[in-house]
Parts: structure tokens; C-alpha cells; sequence
């Protein structure tokens, strides 16, 4: 019986597969099946995460309207759509364009990008100093006690001298007393937004892109649109302090870590403080075990 099970096996063979070749497969090939994987997988996982899943939704509807012209002859139909093709494309561009910018920006800021290109010399080297770290939370805690709204933002890697450019430049040494000083009411640079880079202060009263993300919660102002805008653009992080709770947030990588106590805060400006961040990482942090930090992760999630 296996002898015959054989025979009709190996008939098959001659029979269907007389003229199949296994290829052969290089080191190119190998490198080029990695770089496609990995390309597919990161425009997947970008879809995801933007709007571009629901307007691909669209975009498919109208393709299989021009697969039933197509199977039908609808002249008329194809005749358009083959008119209006380029200009479609060229419409997708415009429509996507900032899901495109933060993709790039994300690619760009992937840790093993800086790993092959190494663009800092100071690598390496701490962003800003532990006494930056206090002096920036003691201030914003002094400021929630009396309710003074207050947006600093900390430069990383991505230069924000765009954003610098719209206020009034400074080169300060960040001290507590400076910061309440800038955010005080009623004073020429409390509106707008601190930007910090490394040790000092370069600029007041800058503006800042607000989110258009609709998940965020209306409780939200300005202020916080402000500071989750530009945390979607760049690496920054921001510092938040509510002028109407009095509550300290942090935004970073598009997120927002709102009802922050001093110990949550330092955390976080700690996280960042060296060379390599990892933005998931970053939103795991609260995960330790320490029940203080538990209980203050549940109430900023609400």
C-alpha cells in the first residue's frame, strides 16, 4: 500500500511539477524581503493610528464602483476616472499630508536610525541637568497652588527654532523664581509658551500648533491643545500647569498625562532627560509597582 502511495506521488510530481524550479535565493534577496516587510508593516501600522484607515475605506468604495464600470464597460464611468486619476493622486497627497509629515518624523526619530547615523556628538550626555528637573517642578507646583496657567516646553532632538522665532528671545538660566516671574498674570510674557532648551531659557510668550485631535477631552483648553500640538510634531515634552484646576499635565508623543503629583512629574522630565527616548516606554513608565504611582496613572487616565 505505501508502495503504491508512492508511485501515485511521485506520478503526480512528473506530471504537475515536471517544470517547477525551487529559486534561489541570495543575501540580496534576503535584505530586500526585510525591507519590504518592514515597510508594509510601519505604513500598516500608520494607517492604524490615523485617520488614514477611514478615508482608505472610501478610497476602496470607489475603486470597486470602478471594477463594476469596468466589468460592465461603462464608458462614460472609466472615461472619468481615467481624467481625473492624476489629479486623484495628487489629491491623496494633500489630504494626507500631515499623517505623512508625522510619519516621516517618526521614521526619523526611531532610535536605531540615530544608531547608524550618528547626528549628536553629545549623545550620550543628559539633556538638561537634575536641578533643571527641580527647579521646572517646583515652579509648576507653586504655580497650581495659586492657579497660574503656565506652558513649558522642552526641546530634544528636533530644533524648535521655528516655534522660538514667534516670541521673545531670552537666554536664562532656568530658575523656579523665573519661571512664576514669566507666567505671572498680567505681565508681558505670561501668554503663550516658555521654550527650554538644555539649562536655560531661550524664549517666552511663543506660539505653539493646536491639536485637531478629536479624542481629546472638551474639559481641555487651549492651553493643553497647545502643548498635545506640538508634542504630535516634534519630540518635545511639555509641561502643563491648568489655569482653571490648577492641575499639572505633561504631553509627549501626541499623549497628554494629566492630575501629575511632584514625585509623577519628576518622572517623567527624568525619563527624557537622556539621550534615547522611547516614546512606548514612555506611556509604560506608570506601570511600576509603587501604588502611589498607580493610584495617580488611574485618575490622569479618567
Amino acid at each position: 500500500m505505501i508502495q503504491n502511495l508512492l508511485a501515485t506521488l511521485r506520478t503526480f510530481m512528473d506530471k504537475h511539477m515536471s517544470g517547477f524550479e525551487i529559486p534561489k535565493i541570495n543575501v540580496v534577496d534576503i535584505v530586500e524581503i526585510i525591507i519590504i516587510s518592514f515597510l508594509v508593516y510601519n505604513i500598516l501600522v500608520w494607517v492604524k493610528n490615523t485617520r488614514a484607515w477611514v478615508l482608505l475605506r472610501g478610497i476602496l468604495v470607489i475603486a470597486l464602483f470602478c471594477l463594476i464600470a469596468a466589468i460592465f464597460q461603462m464608458t462614460t464611468i472609466l472615461w472619468i476616472v481615467g481624467k481625473t486619476l492624476n489629479v486623484a493622486v495628487m489629491a491623496l497627497i494633500v489630504i494626507f499630508q500631515p499623517e505623512l509629515r508625522r510619519a516621516l518624523e517618526s521614521l526619523g526619530r526611531k532610535n536605531y536610525f540615530s544608531a547608524i547615523f550618528n547626528f549628536d556628538s553629545q549623545k550620550n550626555q543628559a539633556r538638561f541637568s537634575d536641578r533643571t528637573v527641580a527647579e521646572i517642578t517646583k515652579a509648576c507646583f507653586e504655580m497650581a497652588k495659586v492657579k497660574t496657567g503656565a506652558l513649558i516646553v522642552m526641546e530634544q532632538d528636533m530644533a524648535l527654532t521655528e516655534y522660538e522665532r514667534t516670541g521673545i528671545a531670552l537666554d536664562s538660566l532656568v530658575s523656579s523664581q523665573l519661571l512664576i516671574n514669566i507666567f505671572e498674570h498680567n505681565t508681558p510674557l505670561h501668554d503663550g509658551a516658555v521654550i527650554v532648551r538644555g539649562d536655560r531659557i531661550v524664549a517666552a510668550t511663543c506660539y505653539l500648533p493646536l491639536s485637531d485631535n478629536l479624542d481629546l477631552s472638551k474639559e481641555l483648553g487651549t492651553r493643553h491643545r497647545a502643548a498635545v500640538g506640538i508634542s504630535e510634531v516634534t519630540d518635545a515634552l511639555v509641561v502643563v500647569v491648568s489655569e482653571e484646576t490648577g492641575n499639572v499635565s505633561v504631553a509627549f508623543g501626541g499623549n497628554i498625562f494629566r492630575n501629575l503629583d511632584p514625585e509623577n512629574l519628576k518622572r517623567k522630565l527624568g525619563f527624557v532627560q537622556k539621550r534615547a527616548i522611547d516614546t512606548e516606554r514612555f506611556k509604560l513608565w506608570k506601570r511600576r509597582p509603587k501604588k502611589h504611582v498607580q493610584e495617580n496613572d488611574e485618575a490622569s487616565d479618567k
